[in-house]
């Protein structure tokens, strides 16, 4: 059995479990009955008022509910988190401040999560990760790039995907990409991160066999348009099979990848 269906599988065995836990403690009047039902409510999701968490994500994408942090208070964000961690998977928040990151460690069941600075992610692992048989390269235009290829990065590797970032070899040096043609025509998907003009997509698109998936940044001077620029450069790309997500948008990218990946090697 491949393993990404057995963590589906485990997952309703975890859930089957709870279920009868729940049940001999009613039958044992341990739990009484409002108390069961209140519980049994969670199961589908679970209603914090100002959030409504769904649980059952991971059985219909493979992969859980992922926290976007901006916009939120710490205190939400931290109850979005401890709900998702009582499940007992793997938790992934992204564009999370310090200050969120500070306050889950006071929390005993989150004290195991990482935050990456750079990419504002914060990841928690619970739960076993089968690791994609090819990598996906996240390759960047500049160093400035960074931050929206950690963010992919983070994504890749909790969705169980080998990954890595081949940072700084934009257009502007093409032979520091040239350097690792092997390595990324191997792949089944690439991932471009590119800002200014955005420029490096349809070079990488004229190179490889497979999917490419562009992320502009919002990188660059005043005409850049915080990202706008290389946004329509992608899109109007010649190089035939690249595919653009929003501005900034490293998360999405990954999952996209990831689903590709999932589908190629066979293991959904």
């Amino acid at each position: 059995m491949h393993s990404e269906r057995w963590l589906l599988v485990r997952t309703v065995l975890i859930q089957t479990e709870h279920l009868t836990q729940l049940l001999k403690a009613v039958q044992q009047g341990s739990m009484d009955i409002d108390t069961a039902l209140n519980k049994l409510r969670h199961l589908p999701f679970e209603d914090l008022g100002f959030a409504r968490i769904d649980h059952h994500r991971q059985l219909r994408r493979g992969f859980p509910e992922t926290i976007f942090c901006e916009g939120k208070t710490i205190d939400q964000v931290v109850a979005i988190f401890e709900s998702l961690a009582s499940q007992g998977g793997n938790v992934l928040a992204t564009r999370a401040t310090q200050a969120m990151y500070d306050a889950l460690l006071t929390s005993g069941q989150c004290a195991q999560a990482q935050y990456d600075t750079l990419g504002r992610t914060i990841v928690l692992e619970q739960s076993p990760l089968s690791q994609s048989a090819s990598v996906l390269p996240i390759i960047t235009a500049g160093t400035a790039d960074l931050p929206v290829a950690r963010e992919a990065l983070a994504t890749a590797h909790i969705m169980g995907q080998r990954a890595e970032i081949l940072c700084d070899v934009g257009v502007a040096g093409l032979h520091r990409l040239l350097a690792h043609l092997d390595q990324i025509q191997q792949a089944n998907v690439v991932l471009v991160v590119a800002g200014m003009e955005g420029a490096l997509a349809s070079v990488v698109g004229g190179l490889v066999n497979c999917p490419v998936i562009a992320v502009p940044t919002s990188v660059g001077y005043g005409a850049s348009f915080n990202g706008l620029a290389a946004l329509l450069a992608m899109l109007n790309s010649c190089a035939s099979g690249v595919s653009v997500v929003n501005i900034d948008n490293g998360f999405s990218a990954a999952i996209s990848a990831t689903l590709i990946n999932r589908k190629i090697e066979g293991r959904i």
